[in-house]
């Protein structure tokens, strides 16, 4: 009896060997046979797509960059944050040597994406945002991003320019940085409608010092280019104080500042 019990005993161990011996070779052959995707990836949208609370952090599409939206649809971060200047954010390289896109993202940490970074700048223009595929395409205001131009000087107006038409010129030479839908859902005060009408009213530049986090817009580095300096971004903005006008602000300082939908 106690000889049947240890044959049994044997025979259930040799069998247990074996199967994790073929399970290790499966996986080993699986991992050789299907490599990791590179480039874009296809996502599918999920069924219920109501708003930003629905849509991934990958995003959805047919054809997309995972690790770029991640970092689009960072929601929060904490510590402290480094100062930069806009002449910082426009010394940094573009393209980055050997990044591709799709590509995992320690060649760009090493240059400082994710970091956050509080910046003075000038704001020019808070644009409507639309559908992308790191918002899976929602079209709504609250679901959408702002576009926001910021130069780090203010220039005199040419003879009889326009604030358009200063914006115009001085486009190609700034830095771009973005309120996101994820971040508003704790932040509401992040939204166009609360920088736009400073921006009018000051005669289309509005100061600004703006928290966010720095990020490498890499699909546009390597695709379809915008009119701007490069394509390093503070992206999402976490949080923005404004300097009401008439007013002295500086970088160094936190009097006069005022948080972006208050009033002064």
């Amino acid at each position: 009896m106690k000889r049947t019990t240890l044959l049994s005993l044997l025979f259930v161990v040799a069998l247990t060997v074996l199967i994790s011996t073929s399970e290790a070779q499966r996986n080993i052959q699986q991992a050789h046979a299907a490599p990791a995707p590179v480039g874009k990836i296809s996502v599918p949208c999920p069924t219920q797509l109501n708003d930003i609370t629905d849509c991934p952090d990958t995003g959805c599409g047919p054809s997309l960059d995972p690790f770029l939206n991640r970092k689009k649809n960072i929601r929060s971060l904490d510590g402290e944050a480094e100062s930069m200047t806009i002449k910082d954010i426009k010394d940094l390289p573009d393209p980055v040597a050997g990044f591709k896109i799709g590509d995992t993202r320690e060649k760009l940490t090493a240059l400082g994406e994710g970091k956050k970074i509080v910046v003075v700048a000038n704001a020019l223009i808070a644009r409507k945002g639309g559908g992308e595929s790191c918002n899976c395409k929602l079209l709504s205001v609250a679901d959408a991003d702002n576009h926001i131009v910021l130069v780090d000087r203010v220039l005199k107006k040419k003879p009889g320019e326009t604030a358009k038409q200063t914006l115009a010129r001085r486009e190609a030479d700034s830095i771009t940085a973005e309120f996101s839908p994820r971040v508003r859902l704790d932040s509401t005060n992040l939204a166009r409608a609360n920088l736009q009408p400073l921006i009018t009213a000051n005669s289309g530049v509005q100061q600004i010092r703006v928290t966010g986090v720095l990020m490498f817009d890499s699909e546009h580095s390597l695709g379809g280019h915008l009119k701007r300096h490069n394509n390093w971004e503070i992206h999402p903005v976490l949080d923005m104080d404004y300097c009401p006008k008439g007013k002295k602000c500086t970088a160094d300082s936190d009097d006069n500042w005022v948080k972006l939908g208050e009033e002064p």
